[in-house]
């Protein structure tokens, strides 16, 4: 049967509903030929992956940079493991489902390219992050090296060390977008200095999309002995890499973002030899020193946010993170051709494939951006993120997700025309 007679009848029929469905429905389109480039124009096939959400179709979520809707089939297992743990708490969630936690570590271990035991689940790229940065053994004096357009939680995280421990904080700044990786990788290493000791950055940035040159700057750190944690909460399954692309000490995301897991849920790696001097952010025995457990020591919490884990990694594999990317890319470069040709728009993201994903923003002269996302959403119901970053650049951050449709970029992209038509 040929692949879109086939998804048309599984679309169809009441099996679809089951929460193995589309899998394997997918499986069937599998052997579909073509590159991830040409399949990202089959609407037939994205058509199969729109119709596993139950996101609201009034609304035009360009929104998913800060979290996403998660498919039908990991919102069913959360439920079922939720329902079963409240069967009897003490025994079903921690003796049954809880233990479960291990295969997750196995799969995102995986999925990743680390040594399970060198992975914690989190529920957060911020919680991930902080404790590397909180973890680390710093005197007064010493030096931490980041950008100005790093997550502001992580630059909070910072402050609060600078305060109390007395620590030096020192900022890049670049031009977005900058001329080229070269130019990034320059900045850094200019900027390090003999007290430098940790270095923190995007491994994509949240504003404008920018991907750094990782495995460069890692590996020059390395070589000076600075410690490097990555930021890579907008990266890990929006783009394919693997953990020996990176080179870094320490990579914190989250998983509820192009995953599209569980709300709350995020992993860190942590460098197998970092281990043991990395402190926790919440207490843990010594005899956990060298146990990448220790930093899953948070209290009681949720066996099913962990374990639904594996059912969005299911959903993502089955996609393929190279068709997700073609797909997204695909979907951006829609709206940026349209809204490239209206007077005063300006895009602030890199067209180089190896400095972008899906992930963009562009700016309109005399024009604030929280003005216009205010329109946006009270005219047309289209979700979009104001960005400002001070003295320096503010615009539009556009997110698109694999449920989006091109009619959703069509809608978006004839509101902002309405609105510069308008004034």
């Amino acid at each position: 049967m040929e692949r879109r007679h086939f998804l048309r009848a599984a679309a169809g029929s009441a099996a679809f509903l089951r929460p193995d469905a589309l899998p394997r429905a997918m499986g069937a389109a599998g052997g579909s030929r073509g590159t991830p480039e040409e399949l990202a124009r089959d609407e037939d096939f994205w058509r199969e992956i729109q119709g596993a959400f139950t996101v609201d179709r009034n609304i035009v979520n360009l929104n998913n940079g800060g979290v996403c809707p998660s498919p039908r089939i990991v919102q069913e297992a959360m439920r079922r493991y939720l329902e079963f743990s409240n069967l009897a708490p003490a025994y079903t969630m921690w003796r049954v489902l809880e233990p479960e936690v291990e295969s997750v570590r196995r799969r995102l271990a995986g999925a990743f390219g680390c040594d399970p035991e060198e992975l914690a689940i989190t529920r957060n790229a911020s919680e991930a992050l902080e404790t590397a940065q909180f973890g680390l053994d710093l005197k007064p004096g010493d030096e931490v090296l980041t950008t100005d357009q790093d997550y502001p939680r992580m630059i909070t995280t910072w402050k609060q060390r600078e305060r109390r421990d007395g620590i030096v904080v020192k900022y890049i700044s670049f031009p977005v977008p900058p001329p080229s990786m070269d130019d990034l990788y320059r900045r850094f290493e200019e900027a390090v200095t003999p007290r430098t000791r940790v270095i923190l950055f995007c491994h994509i940035t949240n504003l404008t999309g920018q991907i750094f040159p990782v495995k460069r700057i890692c590996d020059m750190a390395r070589a000076r002995g600075i410690e490097t944690i990555v930021d890579g909460a907008h990266a890990f399954a929006h783009f394919p890499f693997r953990a020996a692309d990176l080179g870094c000490d320490y990579y914190g995301t989250s998983l509820h973002k192009w995953l599209l897991a569980p709300h709350g849920t995020g992993f860190l790696y942590v460098r197998r030899d970092k281990i043991a001097k990395l402190w926790p952010l919440m207490a843990a025995g010594d005899n956990l020193r060298n146990d990448i457990r220790k930093f899953e020591e948070i209290g009681t919490h949720p066996a099913a946010n962990h374990n639904a884990i594996a059912e969005a990694l299911t959903f993502h594999e089955t996609i393929g993170v190279e068709r997700k990317l073609a797909r997204l890319r695909y979907l951006r470069a829609m709206w940026e051709e349209r809204l490239r040709a209206l007077p005063r728009v300006k895009l602030l993201t890199s067209p180089d494939p190896a400095q972008s994903g899906g992930l963009a923003m562009f700016s309109v002269d005399g024009m604030e951006p929280a003005p216009l996302v205010e329109r946006l959403w009270d005219k047309y119901r289209v979700l979009a993120t104001p960005i400002a970053v001070k003295q320096q650049f503010q615009g539009v951050r556009v997110t698109p997700n694999v449920y989006t449709t091109t009619r959703e970029i069509d809608v978006f992209c004839g509101a902002v025309e309405n609105i510069l038509r308008q004034g």
